[in-house]
């Protein structure tokens, strides 16, 4: 009893000492004389200050805060599979940076057939939306195919059947052969490349199988970067080698045509990471996809990744790389020296097209040999920087 009655004490003799110095402060403040008239900002300091903030303001108009754009767009409602797949199967974060398109694309009736819209597919997977979110539909299929496939990877035609020609504005093969031969449709034209020089950027396969045979290197695995409808791969077929095709088909039927052929076609862009392990390729053929035209940055994010995938003696080869005569000369040739390969053939001409003579373009043909640890590699570096 006695124990509680003295804490009680405390707690009211704490309270008045408390409200005291309360009052003490409150009483020395109110008689606190008033600040002084703060003296005008100088001139300078005004016209930096409306620097900044025109500065700050031009940045903010052109990089609105997300809460500024989203109250000025409205952006259409992610269907909630979308949401579901997020957590059962992995998306590209660059998804969410297109919701118009990841939005139409998901629009679709599940356990039913996919809509055909290939194409729209092959615009998110461009803008680096891939793997794909898609999942729970059937896709579909021509409906009559023939099932008589052609074993010779150079038939003298493909089979129309095989193929959904809705998307396309040419309903053949024999109409996009046509239109132009150069597209790879026009089999029997395409029999006689990489097989014979037609200029001495030309590199014929049996001259490639003398090269690695001289460093007693061997060919048996090879990646095909923009390989079109895969006429590298079916050459390199003939001659017992495996050529796996990365293709997109940009408005004509690349991918079928590669599988029509027997042939390995991957849907993949060229900022895509190849889908191969570490160092189990012989070969890395870039076509004419890759040129001047894709950002330095990216090629060599493509360069480094054809380098990872590549064996220890194995080759890179740049076919018909063209660029401007300057930019391979001061970006490109030290970008491509920067993986420290064996140089076995440099063969550099000039774009005769009206182009190529406008811009002043080259056509290089390069092919590299890996022949480096990567502490000799770090090493040789060094000696260049």
């Amino acid at each position: 009893m006695g124990v509680t009655m003295g804490l009680n004490l405390l707690l009211l003799m704490a309270m008045v000492a408390t409200n005291i110095l309360s009052l003490y402060h409150l009483s020395s403040t109110l008689q606190t004389p008033k600040p002084p008239t703060p003296q005008p900002v100088p001139d300078h300091l005004l016209h930096q200050l409306h620097t900044l903030r025109a500065t700050i303001n031009h940045l903010t108009r052109d990089h609105p805060s997300p809460s500024t754009a989203t109250a000025k767009t409205t952006k259409p409602d992610i269907p909630s599979d979308l949401l579901l797949y997020s957590q059962l199967s992995p998306i590209a974060s660059s998804c969410h940076n297109h919701p118009d398109l990841v939005h139409k694309y998901m629009t679709y009736t599940p356990f039913s057939l996919c809509p055909l819209d290939s194409d729209l597919a092959e615009a998110l997977i461009l803008r680096g939306c891939h793997p794909l979110p898609r999942r729970r539909c059937f896709t579909r299929t021509p409906p009559k195919p023939t099932s008589s496939l052609p074993l010779n990877p150079f038939p003298p035609s493909l089979p129309d059947s095989n193929v959904l020609w809705d998307k396309y504005s040419c309903k053949s093969f024999s109409c996009l052969g046509g239109k132009n031969p150069n597209l790879g449709f026009d089999l029997p034209h395409e029999v006689s490349n990489f097989m014979s020089y037609k200029s001495e950027l030309d590199l014929p396969i049996p001259q490639l199988f003398q090269i690695a045979k001289a460093a007693n290197s061997v060919l048996r695995l090879g990646v095909d970067i923009g390989g079109g409808t895969g006429t590298f791969a079916a050459r390199m077929k003939l001659y017992n080698v495996t050529v796996v095709t990365t293709t997109m088909n940009l408005g004509i039927p690349n991918n079928e045509a590669v599988a029509l052929r027997g042939l390995v076609p991957i849907h993949a862009p060229l900022q895509q990471r190849l889908p191969m392990f570490d160092g189990v390729v012989d070969l890395v053929r870039c076509g004419h996809a890759v040129n001047r035209w894709i950002p330095a940055t990216a090629l060599e994010f493509l360069l480094f990744d054809a380098d990872r995938v590549l064996r220890g003696g194995g080759y890179l080869w740049l076919d018909k790389f063209f660029s401007k005569g300057v930019d391979l000369e001061k970006v490109f040739g030290p970008l491509i020296g920067k993986l420290g390969y064996r140089k076995v053939k440099w063969a550099t001409a000039n774009k005769n097209d009206s182009g190529g003579i406008k811009n002043g373009e080259a056509l290089p043909s390069i092919v590299a040999a890996n022949e480096h640890t990567p502490l000799l590699r770090r090493w040789a570096s060094f000696i260049e920087q």
